[in-house]
């Protein structure tokens, strides 16, 4: 995409237009009708287009040349030329997405001042776009556990096909992160990587926001699908997608091609389909919230994505990790953080999982005492009693058990966090909660407490949970 492309039935036009690219340092190839243009961009696609209105002894005109361009490859400005102009087809041409007219006899020095602006744009698109790409979030898988380490190796089986592929997991667990680690090691890598938020975009706007439109007013407006077209579209939260889009998205995945909303026109896209839940995909089919010719179409690979509370191996890697980040992107100090606080953030609970450990970190480097290691005292505390230093708020359920049950539900509690803080190591657990392996292990078993292998990794439950399971 590096040269100029000159469209015209008249050979002394194409010539001088080219003579005048070339003298000013560009490149150029020439077309004299609608086949040898199109043969053209199918070769390779310009970075220009100038393109005369009516071309003598060719099955297509200018415009509708310029609208083949615009709904195939909409970041090519297109300046039309003509010697038969008038005012309406000047408007018609811009409606179409010409960038300009220019009406033949031309000035040179006029028509060198409307390329050198397209020429421009063209390159402010392109860079943008990139921009877009780099900024718009990390595809870094930061974990070092088992499950995790399981996870990576699945994600690494599909990189290298078209697969669709689904990945559910509860909400802030890295399922975005996942499908980016797909389209960064992928042959897409550098296409595009789109984000549909089924779940914040208006109903009523949705078609819109996917399919563009086309209006007299404002011309064509590329959406969602074109935009990604020969990359990644992501479909974050699939089941939130308004059931009459689902049935429109079904056809664009049989066909790879739509309409746009107003327009005739079929626009052909490339795509490669990730999709996300964190919801029970069989529950939302059973209640006609999702179609289940969609969900067949979209789960070709399911992939969970773990949780944080079944990865709590990860937490001190992924704390240096947002240290770091903050560190880089906004200043905040490059802190530590200490053994008890790794301990106690390991063993707290994270319902807003990785998202919410990361909120954590800034919170606390904003915050924080000093530029020294994070202290447990830092972290967000909810089971303490206020002002009373080393007293722990016991639960309304504990509270009203005798003393013997209480301790023994503590007991099982306490081990079940601590040996899946440990990625189910009995070794490291008995020598943090400072018992002998043996002993560990004949307490365990009058808690009915067992370990067992889950998606690679060793989690640590009650025996009736594998029973029930």
């Amino acid at each position: 995409m590096s040269d100029i492309l000159v469209v015209d039935d008249e050979r002394d036009i194409r010539e001088l237009i080219s003579d005048i690219l070339e003298d000013e340092g560009y490149s150029t190839r020439k077309a004299s009708n609608s086949d040898e243009c199109m043969m053209a961009l199918n070769e390779e696609l310009p970075s220009l287009m100038i393109l005369d209105i009516w071309l003598k002894d060719s099955q297509m005109d200018g415009i509708d040349i310029l609208k083949a361009v615009k709904r195939d490859n909409p970041e090519i400005p297109v300046v039309i030329i003509s010697g038969h102009g008038n005012v309406e087809i000047a408007v018609a041409a811009i409606k179409q997405g010409a960038y300009d007219f220019i009406e033949k006899p031309f000035n040179i020095d006029q028509l060198m001042v409307v390329i050198r602006r397209a020429m421009e744009t063209s390159r402010l698109r392109r860079e943008n776009t990139d921009l877009r790409r780099m900024e718009s979030g990390s595809a870094e898988m930061i974990g070092n556990s088992a499950v995790y380490r399981a996870l990576t190796a699945q994600l690494d089986k599909v990189v290298k096909s078209n697969g669709r592929v689904m990945l559910s997991g509860p909400a802030g667990s890295g399922k975005e992160i996942a499908a980016r680690y797909i389209h960064a090691n992928s042959n897409r890598a550098s296409c595009p990587f789109i984000t549909v938020s089924c779940a914040s975009i208006e109903p009523e706007r949705m078609e819109e926001v996917l399919f563009g439109r086309e209006t007299s007013e404002r011309g064509i407006e590329p959406g969602l699908l074109e935009q990604a077209n020969g990359g990644v579209i992501y479909f974050d939260e699939v089941a939130d997608m308004p059931l009459g889009t689902q049935s429109k998205i079904l056809r664009v995945l049989v066909d790879q091609q739509f309409n746009r909303v107003g327009g005739a026109d079929n626009v052909r896209v490339d795509l490669r389909v990730i999709s996300s839940t964190n919801r029970d995909l069989a529950q939302e089919i059973a209640a006609d919230r999702l179609r289940e010719e969609l969900y067949h179409r979209l789960n070709v690979v399911p992939i969970d994505v773990p949780s944080l509370a079944d990865r709590r191996e990860d937490i001190p890697l992924l704390t240096d990790h947002f240290i770091s980040y903050f560190n880089e992107t906004q200043g905040l100090p490059l802190r530590g953080i200490s053994e008890e606080a790794v301990a106690l953030m390991q063993t707290m609970l994270w319902p807003g999982n990785v998202r919410q450990l990361k909120n954590v970190v800034e919170r606390v480097l904003i915050l924080g005492e000093g530029s020294g290691p994070i202290e447990a005292r830092e972290l967000p505390r909810e089971d303490e009693a206020p002002n009373e230093e080393g007293r722990v708020v016991l639960s309304g359920a504990l509270a009203t058990l005798p003393l013997r049950e209480a301790r023994e539900a503590f007991e099982r509690e306490y081990l079940l966090t601590q040996i899946n803080r440990f990625g189910g190591n009995i070794s490291r657990t008995a020598t943090f909660v400072g018992m002998e392996r043996s002993a560990l292990h004949r307490k365990l078993k009058s808690l009915g407490v067992v370990t067992s292998n889950k998606s690679g990794a060793r989690i640590a439950h009650l025996d009736s949970e594998e029973t029930l399971a």
